[in-house]
């Protein structure tokens, strides 16, 4: 159930997307001939007013087409209510709607989690091991998914985020060095040895960690606690979003292996439904955060990459050759669906059920 919960808010935060593209056209009376949700060949496919909403074969996103795109579309090229024909901050509006849905979805869902369901309580003690990489120092230490890191060197590690920023801290400033670590596995309290090991001159364990979120809420006080809560949560998350794609631009080779695909992301989404509710809300406002942010850059196929052809319209006074925009968009979808089928293998090969697969 919690794999089916976490697929669902995927796909969720996935339609609000592409339904920020399709209303922004509508609204500008823009004409629109297609809504898809994923890639690929149709699973499903209805036509309601001159548009086909589609369910396609590979969930692995989704876009909105317009006739301006279509080669066997009968209407006229000059026609003002095509998109091409519209005015660049028309234009602009479309192509940003979906980034701006997100971000829009991430913080209503974290106001109305205070509103309706309760604010959560403070973080419970320690931090919480939400995936081990394989053959790393955590996993040859003995943590495994689940696992609560209490103490390091009997220095407690506290609450929340600060204890997580605490423990990533110590494991950088401490490559092999044998570290005494006191942890709660499975209701039991145990002691282990980890020695990080060295990358680039700091500590490293092949861990995701998160601040042990205990699940339960509490009523809030009123409207103003609920706004101030959101907004502390949105922006502390897009916070932390912005940091690590920082850190992947600038840091590749570090923390290119802690890129997740669709596996990964469904994976993680379970973990956090079982915390309960505040747990799926988290990781719906997390993920939809991540869905803004990364379509913003500036890449072939996503919303950036067309804000950045548009740019250059503006600045040339005159749109891209079309043989330019095909090669950037071909590109660019070769690229995508090559990433997310390497990050679906990889997330699938680390699996801990398929792991006990392969060991048996």
């Amino acid at each position: 159930m919690n794999v089916l919960a976490s697929l669902a808010v995927l796909g969720l935060l996935i339609v609000i997307h592409e339904a920020g593209h399709f209303l922004a056209a509508t609204s500008q009376n823009i004409r629109v001939n297609g809504f898809s949700i994923g890639f690929g060949p149709a699973i499903f496919k209805r036509e309601l007013k001159g548009v086909t909403y589609a369910l396609r074969a590979l969930p692995l996103g989704g876009f909105v087409s317009f006739p301006d795109d279509d080669k066997e579309s009968e209407i006229p090229k000059d026609d003002p209510d095509l998109l091409r024909n519209r005015p660049i901050h028309q234009r602009l509006f479309v192509i940003s709607a979906g980034v701006l849905a997100n971000f829009l979805l991430a913080w209503l869902v974290l106001i109305g989690q205070g509103a309706i369901i309760g604010l959560p309580n403070q973080p419970e003690q320690g931090v919480l091991i939400m995936a081990v990489q394989t053959n790393e120092a955590a996993d040859k230490a003995g943590l495994v998914q689940g696992d609560r890191i209490l103490s390091i060197n009997n220095v407690e590690l506290g609450r929340g985020q600060k204890a997580v920023e605490s423990f990533v801290q110590l494991i950088k400033e401490s490559p092999s060095k044998t570290l005494k670590v006191k942890e709660i596995h499975k209701g039991e309290i145990k002691e282990l040895i980890l020695i990080p090991n060295i990358s680039k001159g700091s500590g490293k364990i092949g861990a995701q960690l998160q601040a042990n979120i205990s699940g339960s809420v509490r009523p809030a006080t009123g409207p103003i606690e609920v706004l101030n809560h959101a907004n502390e949560q949105f922006f502390d998350l897009l916070n932390r979003t912005l940091n690590g794609y920082q850190g992947l631009i600038t840091n590749f080779g570090t923390t290119a292996g802690q890129l997740g695909g669709p596996v990964k992301i469904v994976e993680v989404g379970a973990q956090l439904t079982e915390q309960g509710g505040s747990g799926l809300i988290l990781f719906a406002a997390l993920i939809s955060i991540n869905l803004a942010v990364l379509n913003s850059l500036p890449l072939p196929l996503l919303d950036g990459g067309q804000l950045v052809l548009l740019l250059i319209e503006w600045i040339r006074g005159k749109p891209v050759p079309e043989k330019f925009q095909l090669f950037f968009m071909q590109s660019g979808f070769v690229l995508l669906v090559g990433l997310s089928l390497v990050l679906i293998i990889r997330d699938t090969t680390q699996l801990s059920l398929v792991q006990q697969l392969l060991k048996s």
